[in-house]
C-alpha cells in the first residue's frame, strides 16, 4: 500500500458495542468524535451481520472464515481445536502479527491466540501467560471430557466472578490505554519486509460499567455505578427489577465507557499519522456483538438474536474502497478473506503443513471486490454460500448454542432469589438465524420461533408467522437450507448442562491437583 511493497492491517474490535451508540450510525450524544473523523474517510456498512451473539465464537469466525458451527468454538467446547487461523497465515507469509485485549476469551488458552507472533491479554484475573503450555493443556484435557467439560466452565465463571470483582470500585482502571500503548510498541519494532498485522479489542464496553472520570463526569456525572445493576443475569433471572431512570443511568456509564474507548482509539490514529503510518494501513473497526439494555426485557447478550445484539457497526478503510456508505448486507466473518485479501496472501500456500487446513481466500467473500457475495458462482460454497444461492435474496446467518457460563450465573441468581426457571426459558435454548435485508427468522429448540419484517418493525416488536408473510418465509427457507448444509436443525431440546459439583467429584487425583495449583481447590 506504500508503493514499497509494505502493507499493513490494523483490526480494532469494540467488544459489546451497539450500533446505535456511535455518531457515524446516526447517534448525536457525543460519544465518538474520533471514529466519526475515522467515518470522513472510510466505508461505513451499514448492515453489517455478526455471526453469534458474543465474543468467542465470534472472534474464533474471525480468524478461520467459518460459521461457529463449522469452527466448533462455544462454551461447551471453549476453544479453537487444532484450527489454522488468520494470523497464522499471515505470519507464514512472512507478516509480523500481534493481538492485544483484555478480553477473558481471546488467551492462550482458547486457541484464539494462536498463530500470532505476539501477544497478550490484560484481562485481570487470567493474564496471558497463566493458562498456556502445559496448563493450556489441561483446560483443553479437561473440555473433552464429557464428564468434566462441565466443571470447566466453573473455572471461567470463578474467573469471571473474579474479574467482575476487581472491574469495580477504585480499582478498576482501564487497560485500553495499556493495550493502545502495546500496539503502539509492536507497530514500532516490525521489521517485517512485508508489513504487519495487529488486531486489538477494547473491552471497556462490555459489563461491568466502570467508565474513567475523564469520560464519566461528561457523560454519566451524577451516576455511582455500585448504585445501578451490573449484573445481567440477575435481572434476566428475574431477581432485580429496573426503572426507566435506572436504564437512563445505565445507558450513560455504557456512553462514558464508548468515549473513552473513542479517545483512546483516536490516540492511537493520530499516532500513525503523524508517524507516516496512516496511508499504508488499512484499517478495520467493529464490533463483535451489540448489547440489550432492557429491550425485549433482556440485559446484557444472552438468550437472545435480536437485532440490537446480532447488527454490528463495521468501517473499513482502505485505497479500493471510497469513503462513504454502504448498505448492502455483509457478514462479519467476510472480514477474514478482507484482511487476506488487503495483505494479498493466499492461506493455503501460506500456512501449508499447519494442522487443520485453512479456509482459502475466496474474492466472493473479500469487501474490496466488486464480486463480492456473487456466490452463485462459487464452485466449493461454504454453508452460508449455499443457502444463500438456494434462496431468494441476500441472508446472513448467525448460531447460538446454549451459554453454558452464563446459564450457570442466571440458575443461581434465581435460585438465590427463590425464582423458578421454567423449563421454556429462553436461556435453555440454542438459537439459529436467517436475517435478510427486509425479513429475518429465528429457530429455537425450547421457545417459539420468531419471525420478523424488520423493514416495518425493525425494532422486532411484533412476531410475524411465515404462513403469514412471504417475505419471513422467504427468510425460514433460507434459515432451512444453511441448517441443511451445517448438519441439520436445531429443531429438539438439547441436553441440559452438567452438575459441577458431579464433575469435580469424579475428576482424577492428575486434576484435582493441578486446579489446586491454580488455587480453585483447598
Amino acid at each position: 500500500m506504500d508503493g514499497n511493497g509494505r502493507s499493513n492491517v490494523l483490526f480494532v474490535i469494540l467488544d459489546t458495542v451497539r450500533t446505535d451508540r456511535l455518531g457515524p450510525y446516526g447517534y448525536d450524544g457525543g460519544t465518538t468524535p474520533e471514529l466519526d473523523r475515522f467515518a470522513d474517510e472510510a466505508t461505513v456498512f451499514e448492515s453489517a451481520v455478526a455471526p453469534a451473539p458474543w465474543t468467542l465464537p465470534v472472534h474464533a469466525s474471525l480468524f478461520t472464515g467459518r460459521y461457529p458451527s463449522e469452527h466448533g468454538a462455544d462454551q461447551a467446547c471453549p476453544y479453537l481445536d487444532d484450527a489454522t487461523t488468520l494470523a497464522t497465515s499471515l505470519s507464514a507469509a512472512g507478516y509480523d502479527t500481534a493481538c492485544y485485549s483484555s478480553n477473558a476469551w481471546i488467551t492462550p488458552y482458547t486457541g484464539l491466540t494462536d498463530g500470532f507472533d505476539a501477544q497478550d491479554s490484560f484481562f485481570e484475573v487470567l493474564p496471558g501467560d497463566v493458562l498456556s503450555g502445559p496448563l493450556a493443556g489441561l483446560w483443553r484435557r479437561i473440555n473433552d471430557n464429557d464428564v468434566l467439560r462441565s466443571f470447566a466452565s466453573t473455572l471461567v465463571h470463578l474467573g469471571a466472578k473474579a474479574h467482575a470483582k476487581l472491574a469495580s470500585g477504585e480499582g478498576a482502571d482501564s487497560k485500553t490505554p495499556a493495550v493502545i500503548d502495546r500496539t503502539r510498541s509492536f507497530v514500532e519494532a516490525s521489521g517485517s519486509d512485508e508489513g504487519w498485522f495487529a488486531f486489538v479489542n477494547l473491552m471497556d464496553a462490555h459489563l461491568p460499567y466502570y467508565p474513567p472520570a475523564s469520560t464519566k463526569d461528561r457523560f454519566a456525572p451524577d451516576v455511582d455505578p455500585d448504585d445501578v445493576c451490573q449484573n445481567s443475569k440477575a435481572y434476566n433471572a428475574g431477581a432485580r427489577e429496573i426503572d426507566d431512570a435506572e436504564w437512563d443511568d445505565i445507558r450513560a456509564l455504557y456512553d462514558a465507557e464508548i468515549a473513552h474507548m473513542d479517545a483512546e482509539l483516536g490516540r492511537l490514529f493520530d499516532w500513525l499519522r503523524d508517524t507516516g503510518r496512516w496511508d499504508e494501513t488499512a484499517v478495520i473497526v467493529a464490533a463483535d456483538h451489540g448489547e440489550l439494555h432492557g429491550e425485549h426485557d433482556l440485559y446484557g447478550h444472552e438468550f437472545a438474536l435480536y437485532e440490537q445484539l446480532i447488527a454490528v457497526p463495521l468501517l473499513v478503510k482502505h485505497p479500493d474502497l471510497g469513503a462513504g456508505r454502504r448498505d448492502d448486507l455483509v457478514e462479519l466473518l467476510d472480514c477474514y478473506h478482507t484482511v487476506l485479501d488487503a495483505l494479498d496472501v493466499a492461506p493455503t500456500d501460506a500456512a501449508a503443513g499447519a494442522a487443520a487446513d485453512p479456509v482459502a481466500f475466496d474474492p466472493t467473500r473479500s469487501l474490496l471486490r466488486e464480486e463480492y457475495r456473487a456466490f452463485d458462482e462459487v464452485s466449493a460454497p461454504d454453508p452460508g454460500q449455499r443457502a444463500v444461492a438456494e434462496s431468494e435474496g441476500e441472508y446472513a446467518f448467525v448460531e447460538y448454542e446454549r451459554p453454558l457460563i452464563e446459564l450457570h450465573h442466571l440458575e443461581q441468581k434465581a435460585n438465590e432469589a427463590g425464582v423458578t426457571l421454567p423449563e421454556d426459558h429462553r436461556a435453555y435454548s440454542r438459537l439459529r438465524a436467517a436475517r435478510g435485508p427486509a425479513g429475518k427468522y429465528v429457530r429455537a429448540d425450547r421457545i417459539p420461533d420468531e419471525g420478523y419484517r424488520l423493514d416495518r418493525d425493525p425494532a422486532e416488536r411484533t412476531p410475524v408467522e411465515p404462513a403469514a408473510d412471504d417475505v419471513v418465509a422467504a427468510a425460514e427457507r433460507a434459515l432451512a437450507a444453511f441448517e441443511t448444509a451445517v448438519g441439520g436443525a436445531w429443531d429438539e431440546p438439547g441436553d441440559a448442562a452438567g452438575d459441577p459439583g458431579d464433575a469435580l467429584e469424579r475428576a482424577d487425583e492428575r486434576t484435582r491437583n493441578r486446579l489446586r495449583e491454580l488455587g480453585y481447590l483447598e
